[in-house]
């Protein structure tokens, strides 16, 4: 990721903030399903977490929860919203931070699952991201993941995407990438698949839920 891509999510945050989720049963089904792979004594790093819906829905199923992203706006507008909840739903685990993969991975601590939503396809360098996934992680650690695969759209969305990014309409570190490429890219970074699911509630669902273990 660049300064581009900072200053690109800093400008739309408030705006993403109050866009619909576009397939909300697709949603709820990949929290209920997170949940049910997350423990109690689980330390927890979310990457890209945006305005942090889902750190807010998942932060009382584990001991501690990180929720990170490149843009202070968006962590910003997480805090609002984790504040907004009252004295009583505050979690002491529940942390937001802007941050990166890379500047995280230098901290060397580790985590018993990264989660990361939404995120690949943005995150700019696919196996430097997922080798530095792979580090965060203990042994047997879980990272958990569902990707927009703009490979698998209509080959008129990724002609579209420079010419979007002209305009201020995209980030400027977007991947292309189909769901087998993306697998293939997680098994290369030295994980194993768990398994991967489809959440979607549409006909078409170019959104492949993984769950990987680290070695």
């Amino acid at each position: 990721m660049s300064d581009k891509d900072t200053q690109f999510w800093d400008k739309a945050a408030r705006k993403y903030a109050t866009s619909p989720i576009a397939d909300i049963a697709g949603f709820e089904n990949t929290l209920a399903r997170t949940r049910e792979l997350l423990s109690p004594c689980h330390r927890v790093l979310e990457l890209g977490c945006g305005t942090g819906t889902a750190a807010l829905r998942l932060a009382d199923a584990v001991e501690t929860y990180l929720a990170t992203d490149i843009s202070a706006q968006m962590i910003t507008i997480a805090n609002e919203k984790l504040a907004g909840q009252g004295s009583d739903a505050l979690k002491d685990g529940l942390s937001f931070r802007q941050a990166t993969a890379d500047t995280l991975t230098t901290e060397q601590v580790k985590y018993d699952a990264v989660l990361g939503f939404s995120y690949l396809h943005l995150a700019g360098d696919l196996p430097r991201t997922l080798g530095n996934i792979r580090q965060m992680l203990v042994p047997g650690g879980l990272f958990i993941s569902k990707t927009p695969c703009i490979g698998d759209m209509n080959p008129l969305v990724g002609l579209a995407i420079p010419f979007m990014r002209m305009i201020g309409k995209a980030p400027f570190s977007v991947v292309t990438f189909s769901s087998v490429e993306l697998e293939k890219a997680i098994r290369e970074a030295g994980f194993e698949t768990h398994f991967t699911e489809r959440h979607g509630s549409k006909k078409k669902d170019i959104r492949p839920f993984v769950v990987a273990r680290a070695p």
